[in-house]
Parts: C-alpha cells; sequence; structure tokens
C-alpha cells in the first residue's frame, strides 16, 4: 500500500512540476496578461478542472517553482548541524541548494525575471518574501548568531535577491554562486 501511495504522490508532484513548467514557459513568451488558465492546461495537456486541484490560479502556477525553493532553502537550513552557527548555516543551505539545482540559464533567469515583474505577481512576491523571511528567522533562532534572527535573515535574503540581479545584468559569465559568494562574503564582513 506504502508504495501506491508513493507513486501517486510522486505522479502529483510530476503534474504539478510540468503545469509549473508550462505556466512560466507562457507567461515568458506572451506576458501574463495573455495566458489563461486553459491556455496553460493544454500546455501541461491536463483538464481545467485537474488544473484547479493543484493550483487556485495562473499566478500560483508561475510562482510554484520559487515557493519550493524558498521551503527547501528553509529545510535545508534547518538539517545544518545544530552547532553551526546562523550564518554558516545559511550559506551552507545555499550551497546544497545550489549543488541540488545546478546553475540556471541566464538568458531563462533575465525573461523569467522579467515576466514576474508583472503588478498581479508583485503583491504575491511580496507576501512570499515575507513568509520566507519569517520562516527562515524561525530557523535560525535556536542558532547562535550575534544578532536578531530576524535581521540576519532578511539581510541574507537581500543578499541573495542583489546577487540574482547582478548575476542576470552582467556580461560576463560568471557562475551565479560565485556572485552569490561575493555578495554574501560583502555582507557578512561588518559582522564577523
Amino acid at each position: 500500500m506504502e508504495t501506491t501511495v508513493g507513486l501517486r504522490e510522486r505522479k502529483k508532484a510530476a503534474t504539478r512540476q510540468a503545469v509549473h513548467e508550462a505556466a512560466l514557459r507562457l507567461v515568458v513568451e506572451h506576458g501574463l496578461d495573455h495566458v489563461t488558465v486553459e491556455s496553460i492546461a493544454d500546455a501541461a495537456n491536463i483538464s481545467r478542472r485537474t488544473f484547479s486541484n493543484y493550483f487556485a490560479g495562473k499566478e500560483d502556477a508561475v510562482l510554484y517553482g520559487e515557493e519550493q525553493r524558498f521551503r527547501t532553502l528553509v529545510r535545508k537550513v534547518r538539517a545544518q548541524p545544530p552547532a553551526l552557527r546562523a550564518w554558516p548555516a545559511l550559506r551552507g543551505a545555499t550551497e546544497e541548494l545550489y549543488q541540488e539545482m545546478g546553475e540556471p540559464e541566464r538568458e531563462w533567469a533575465q525573461r523569467t525575471r522579467l515576466a514576474r515583474q508583472h503588478p498581479s505577481l508583485l503583491a504575491r512576491q511580496l507576501a512570499n518574501h515575507a513568509a520566507l523571511e519569517r520562516d527562515l528567522s524561525d530557523a535560525l533562532a535556536e542558532r547562535d548568531s550575534g544578532m536578531s534572527p530576524r535581521v540576519m535573515a532578511a539581510a541574507f535574503l537581500v543578499g541573495l535577491r542583489v546577487a540574482a540581479n547582478l548575476w542576470s545584468e552582467e556580461q560576463e559569465s560568471r557562475m551565479l554562486i560565485d556572485v552569490m559568494n561575493e555578495t554574501l562574503d560583502q555582507i557578512a564582513r561588518p559582522f564577523t
């Protein structure tokens, strides 16, 4: 019985991922205003009703990947060795997540960033980022940091955002992890 449940959950996860990828691709290609739930469902080869089983709307489908990365980052921070101080735990979790996901394609990252600047997505992203900040703060609360876990989480997230923006705007071909490490090192200097 456990195998059946595992298979069912894997199929649901694969469908959710396929819908997210279809939504993101269509929004990047056509803009959010020109994409409907029906077009996303068609591109993912599912019905409109099945779409509704997974997402409340197209915005949810577009932002799903980002939300999953946030959840994974928080889990990885919690899984860091308990004796590790807060900042190294954040850095270690980020490195693990990067190794798992690999280097994103620069052009795709730039196009995706532009697509996500749509006004109807911005409020949702802001709420997601505030929730991530709270979750990271909770994950850091038991660690020695020398500062408020909320302040550290916020500073860390600003560093990641700045690094991602710098990386996507660069003409050079540095890897994202290198830009992230450089940016996070600069943020950490006053605290070390």
